[in-house]
C-alpha cells in the first residue's frame, strides 16, 4: 500500500513540475491576449464592424473578398459572437463570397490568437497570419466560382446579440470584458496546461516526432487540420453538404500550406 501511494505521490510531483513549467512559459502570452482582445473588442469592435458594413456598397466585386479577409483577421470575437454580425450583414445585402472571407479568416484567428501565436516564434505568427488571410481570401474566391448566383449560407434563426460592452466608463467596460474573457477561456486554459503536462510526462517525445518526420511526412501536416471547435455553429448556417465541403476545403488548404512551409524553410 506504501509503495503504491509513493508511486502516485511521485508521478504528482512530476506532473505538478511540468505543469507549473509549461504555466511559466505561456502564461504571459495568455495575459496579454486576454488584455489585447479586450481593448480591440471595448474600443474597436464598432470601428472594426462598422468598417466591414461600410465597404457593403462598395462597386468591388471580387476584390471585396481582401479587405472582409483582412477584416476577419481583425475581428475580436468567437465565432459564436461572429455568426450573428455576419447574419446582420447578410439581412442587409451583403455579399455571400465577402462574407465567406470574413468568416473563414475570423474562425481561424483573432487578437488572442495572434498573442499565443508568438510564443512560437516570430517566423511561426507570420506564417500563420499569411497563411489565414490567404485562406480567408480563397474561400471568397470559391464561393463566388461555385455559388455567384444563389446563397452559401442561411442564417435563419441567427440574430445579433446584445453587446455587454455598455457601461458609461471605459475603463469599467474594459475590465468587465476582460473580467468576461477570463472567465470564459481560464478554466480551458488550466486544463489545456495540464493535458500538455500530462503528455510531456508520458508521452515518449522522439516517438511522437516521428509522426511528423521524413517518413510520415504527408500525414504530418495533415494531423493539425482537425479542429472541433466552432463545427457545430458552422454546421448549422452551412448545412451538411456545404458543411463537408468546407471541411474538405480547410483541410486541403492546410495540407498545402504545410507542404509549402516545408519546401520553403
Amino acid at each position: 500500500m506504501n509503495e503504491v501511494f509513493n508511486l502516485l505521490r511521485r508521478e504528482f510531483v512530476y506532473v505538478w513540475y511540468y505543469f507549473l513549467l509549461q504555466l511559466r512559459q505561456i502564461a504571459a502570452y495568455w495575459v496579454l491576449g486576454m488584455v489585447v482582445g479586450s481593448l480591440v473588442s471595448v474600443f474597436a469592435k464598432d470601428a472594426i464592424h462598422g468598417a466591414f458594413d461600410r465597404i457593403r456598397d462598395k462597386k468591388w466585386g471580387l476584390w471585396g473578398v481582401v479587405p472582409a479577409s483582412l477584416l476577419g483577421i481583425a475581428s475580436p470575437l468567437c465565432m459564436y459572437g461572429t455568426i450573428p454580425i455576419a447574419a446582420s450583414f447578410s439581412r442587409h445585402g451583403m455579399r455571400h463570397d465577402w462574407l465567406a472571407a470574413f468568416m473563414m479568416s475570423s474562425v481561424l484567428l483573432n487578437p488572442q490568437l495572434i498573442m499565443y501565436s508568438t510564443a512560437l516564434g516570430l517566423t511561426a505568427l507570420v506564417i500563420r497570419i499569411v497563411s489565414c488571410t490567404i485562406c480567408g481570401i480563397t474561400a471568397g474566391i470559391v464561393v463566388h466560382i461555385f455559388y455567384k448566383d444563389k446563397p452559401f449560407f442561411n442564417f435563419e434563426g441567427f440574430e445579433p446579440r446584445a453587446s455587454h460592452d455598455t457601461h458609461p466608463n471605459l475603463f469599467l467596460r474594459f475590465l468587465f470584458n476582460l473580467g468576461r474573457n477570463i472567465k470564459a477561456t481560464g478554466l480551458w486554459f488550466l486544463v489545456g496546461v495540464l493535458l500538455s503536462a500530462l503528455f510531456q510526462r508520458y508521452i515518449p517525445a522522439d516517438k511522437f516526432a516521428a509522426l511528423f518526420g521524413k517518413a510520415n511526412e504527408g500525414f504530418g501536416v495533415l494531423m493539425p487540420v482537425t479542429k472541433i471547435t466552432n463545427l457545430g455553429a458552422l454546421k448549422i448556417v452551412l448545412g451538411m453538404k456545404r458543411f463537408l465541403l468546407y471541411l474538405v476545403f480547410v483541410m486541403a488548404f492546410s495540407l498545402v500550406t504545410g507542404l509549402i512551409v516545408n519546401m520553403v524553410l
